[in-house]
């Protein structure tokens, strides 16, 4: 079979109402990058703390020089609910394990197609102020390490 190689960077992209956030606000990717071949099924996983005790979760998609794309948000609240894009990719599910604080998105049929760089987040979603996101990409010697063209705010 031919190798699919999808990339995941998870990235705290807006991370509460509040103007200030709190320390523990984040999301954190179980894995950096997931490999898998044609046809099977990936689960890309993040773990996320939050000081609001309900959440909305989302995941999002970026090709290559493209705005993140909203794929699906999931409500982290007693009966948890999954909206999808429209128009909703039926090869994607989300799963959310409230106890370890996760949430997975699944992705079935893996194909080269699905190739991309896969975000979580929490609430509000990404429709701008590219300064806030890249305040959240930067490494230790200062560089950026994925530009997200097209955002904008939040």
């Amino acid at each position: 079979m031919t190798p699919l190689f999808i990339s995941v960077l998870l990235a705290a992209m807006c991370l509460g109402m509040n103007t200030t956030l709190a320390q523990k606000d984040n999301v954190l990717q179980a894995k950096g990058e997931e490999t898998a071949a044609a046809g099977g099924t990936v689960t890309l996983g993040c773990l996320y703390n939050t000081s609001i005790q309900a959440q909305n979760l989302q995941w999002y998609r970026q090709d290559p020089g493209s705005a993140p794309q909203f794929l699906l948000l999931i409500t982290d609240t007693s009966e948890p609910s999954v909206l999808r894009a429209t128009p909703p990719n039926p090869r994607l599910t989300a799963a959310l394990d409230k106890e370890r604080n996760r949430v997975n998105l699944e992705i079935s049929s893996a194909a080269v197609s699905d190739s991309a760089v896969y975000y979580c987040a929490l609430q509000p979603t990404v429709t701008g102020n590219s300064k806030t996101l890249y305040k959240n990409l930067w490494s230790k010697q200062n560089t950026p390490q994925h530009p997200l063209e097209g955002a904008t705010h939040c």
